[in-house]
């Protein structure tokens, strides 16, 4: 129950990252799963087969891979408008999809395995223990409260209220001096990183990851969850 309640925990951060691009901007993504996955798989690829991953470097190096694909991904799909920016990001994440399905850089169709559960250790004392369920769990439910704290502050902030003007009425807001791509590609790209936030813990708490984790069905499951 405690790592059943620790998923479903997770699964709430993806959708609440997912939220602030459709709730709060109108973005209806179809690749968020994308940035989902990449973050377990650059734990994967980051982790050592013999040594627990430190968390103090393996966090930020995956948050910042997810946050990166969102601004090359959402540079370009921003430029499209309703159902055709839901067909580019859901292009797009499949590209990411079929890149470490068909190739052999992460374990191609096999996924790959995270030997070690990340800890957190400073001055050679540990801290945190990830292996531990329960340590698991306190954890993800701090960053779930992290997630929501930093979410509500985000809507109520003026970049919030952008947000919201440029979904309501992009043409107004462009007329009242608002820059909407550039409030859209931050939001996009937050959203991103949160997404990648997500996908970290999902891949240290079943130490496997594997291309489904980028696939459309979970972009859905997301998007089903923001509904």
């Amino acid at each position: 129950y405690v790592q059943f309640a620790s998923k479903a925990m997770i699964m709430g951060i993806l959708a609440m990252a997912l939220n602030l691009a459709v709730g709060q901007g109108g973005l209806v993504s179809l690749c968020h799963a994308a940035f989902f996955g990449l973050a377990g798989y650059v734990l994967a690829l980051v982790a050592g087969r013999y040594d627990p991953p430190s968390l103090l470097t393996t966090l930020p190096i995956a948050v910042a891979a997810s946050a990166f694909a969102a601004l090359v991904i959402g540079a370009l799909a921003l430029r499209t408008r309703g159902v055709y920016f839901i067909m580019v990001t859901l292009a797009f994440g499949e590209m990411m999809f079929y890149f470490f399905h068909d190739t052999k850089f992460a374990g191609g169709s096999d996924g790959a395995f995270v030997y070690f559960k990340p800890i957190l250790e400073i001055a050679g004392v540990q801290l945190l223990d990830l292996d531990k369920p329960l340590v698991f769990y306190f954890v993800v439910l701090a960053l779930l409260i992290g997630t929501i704290a930093l979410l509500t502050m985000l809507v109520r902030s003026p970049f919030g209220h952008a947000l919201s003007a440029a979904r309501d009425n992009e043409r107004r807001a462009r007329a009242l001096g608002f820059p909407v791509f550039r409030v859209r590609l931050v939001a996009f790209v937050i959203s991103g990183a949160l997404a990648g936030l997500a996908g970290y813990f999902a891949a240290a708490q079943f130490g496997f990851v594997a291309p489904q984790m980028l696939g459309w069905h979970v972009s859905a499951t997301a998007l089903v969850m923001v509904l």
